[in-house]
């Protein structure tokens, strides 16, 4: 019987298809040793690991989904492999697992059963857009999605506005297909002299980052629609 106990990798995922150049070669040695996987997609996950240069067959390893559609983690899933010893890979969508994604299910239960749990170092989109903004990057808040019916999104605009006027740089997404009109939203409910970073295809060629002030933005709104992006306010 092995007595040793496995341990929980936290693995960074691509941004993108064209972006393998931003995961570090330590980690395709941990995910080559490994044999168990919690996604948020098997289908994602094959893909992003064949890219990278993952050499098992599919047919040896196992994968355990969970996502927005299935958030009730089974954690006898991860505690088997760690007591035979194995280690046990999570993997995003894209991005880093944890942050604005359900992994950190699965890392409260390794921390409740007191199994090591090691981050990888990846690609975060949040990160990257708050480093390339400009805003202040001392104090800021991450919103992940914002509301998005009415009246509750325009006020909850209107008090991100606010808060980046303390200094407080506010950071929040969107699904890709409303970009456009969350743009139009935030040029309506913004103060004019409100700083906007705009970044979208952060580690792709068509990578766009811009900080501007609203009143400028409204001057000419680029067509970012259907392209993942991040958002920032500040001042």
């Amino acid at each position: 019987m092995n007595n040793s106990k496995g341990k929980l990798y936290l693995i960074p995922s691509m941004l993108g298809e064209s972006a393998q150049h931003t995961i570090l070669p330590h980690t395709l040695e941990i995910v080559n040793a490994t044999d168990f996987f919690i996604v948020e997609s098997a289908k994602s996950a094959r893909r992003f690991l064949r890219a990278i240069g993952f050499n098992k067959s599919f047919d040896e390893i196992e994968f355990a989904e969970l996502n927005e559609h299935n958030k009730d983690f089974d954690s006898g899933f991860l505690l088997d492999a760690v007591a035979s010893g194995k280690n046990v890979c999570v993997i995003s969508d894209a991005g880093i697992p944890c942050v604005a994604d359900p992994g950190n299910i699965v890392v409260s239960v390794a921390h409740q059963n007191n199994i090591e749990v090691i981050p990888l170092v990846g690609p975060s989109s949040i990160m990257l857009a708050l480093m390339a903004s400009g805003l202040n990057g001392q104090q800021f808040l991450f919103h992940g999605y914002i509301p998005v019916k009415e009246p509750e999104r325009s006020k909850f605009i209107k008090l991100m506005d606010a808060e980046a006027n303390k200094r407080i740089t506010q950071i929040f997404i969107e699904t890709p297909y409303r970009n456009n009109k969350l743009l139009q939203e935030l040029m309506k409910n913004c103060r004019k002299e409100t700083l906007l970073t705009i970044a979208c295809d952060l580690t792709l060629k068509t990578e766009l980052i811009k900080t501007k002030k609203v009143g400028e933005w409204k001057q000419k709104i680029p067509e970012i629609n259907k392209r993942p992006a991040v958002f920032l306010l500040g001042v």
